[in-house]
């Protein structure tokens, strides 16, 4: 059964505090779309977005409607895009990217995540031609985001993909100069990648997720300030502990709310 105070609490978080679905992500595994010559590759993620995510933005208009939640962007990840790029050049990079930034428009959500290159223990060809083709990518593109992951807890820190990283956020931001250097804004470089992270520019389907998947994230800072704010006007002497225990318990109201 529902208790009353948290269908208040909740209500309180939405109207209140600025809580809010900051975004739906749908994960799709284009693992199944490779094929012999790059330009069919890319037609056949496309067409997977296209096929999976038709229907992405109406549905969450209508749970947004029906519940009262804001859902303020919609959003696609795929699977990693070096996997696709095995054995390819720049070039078969650029007609990917163009192909997976079209679908994202068909579709309408707000970006897209997964042009991704894991790189944290050594670089394969795949995610070598990933990370060099990123300023030109990320210049003539408008949805697409990418990703780089080159450390890891387990496998310590890759410096030589560290480095090339580096060099491709300066020449990404040069390439989008006319934009403030936006590109660069649509690059996230990691440490300790997540697998299921639905948040732009790093959103990408890792390995153990199934083919597709929705991810939610809920952005609700104002909440988890109002919290404490309420704790300390109650009991100004609260400790660190109670103070760590009401952040706790606020974030899994707003998880739940999610």
């Amino acid at each position: 059964m529902v208790d009353r105070k948290d269908v208040l609490s909740t209500v309180r978080m939405l109207r209140e505090e600025n809580l809010d679905v900051r975004t739906v992500t749908l994960g799709i595994h284009l693992g199944d779309c490779v094929r012999n010559d790059p330009a069919d590759t890319a037609e056949a993620a496309a067409s997977k977005i296209r096929m999976k995510a038709c229907h992405l933005v109406r549905i969450c208009d209508e749970i947004a409607a029906r519940y009262g939640v804001p859902v303020v962007n919609k959003r696609i990840a795929i699977s990693p895009a070096c996997n696709l790029l095995e054995g390819r050049d720049v070039s078969a990079a650029l007609t990917l990217a163009s192909a997976l930034d079209k679908a994202a428009s068909d579709v309408s959500v707000d970006l897209i995540g997964g042009f991704s290159a894991l790189a944290h223990k050594g670089m394969t060809p795949g995610t070598r031609t990933v990370i060099e083709s990123l300023p030109d990518v990320l210049s003539t593109t408008q949805r697409l985001c990418a990703s780089i992951n080159v450390a890891t807890t387990h496998a310590g820190i890759h410096v030589d993909a560290v480095l090339l990283a580096a060099r491709q956020i300066v020449r990404t931001a040069l390439a989008t100069r006319s934009r403030r250097g936006f590109g660069a804004a649509k690059l996230t470089v990691f440490a300790n990648m997540p697998e299921d992270n639905p948040f732009m520019a790093g959103a990408v389907l890792g390995p153990g997720e199934p083919e597709c998947v929705v991810n939610v994230g809920v952005s609700g800072p104002g909440v988890i300030k109002r919290a404490v704010e309420r704790l300390l006007l109650a009991r100004p002497k609260s400790s660190l502990d109670e103070i760590a225990d009401e952040i706790k318990h606020t974030a899994y109201r707003v998880t739940r709310t999610g």
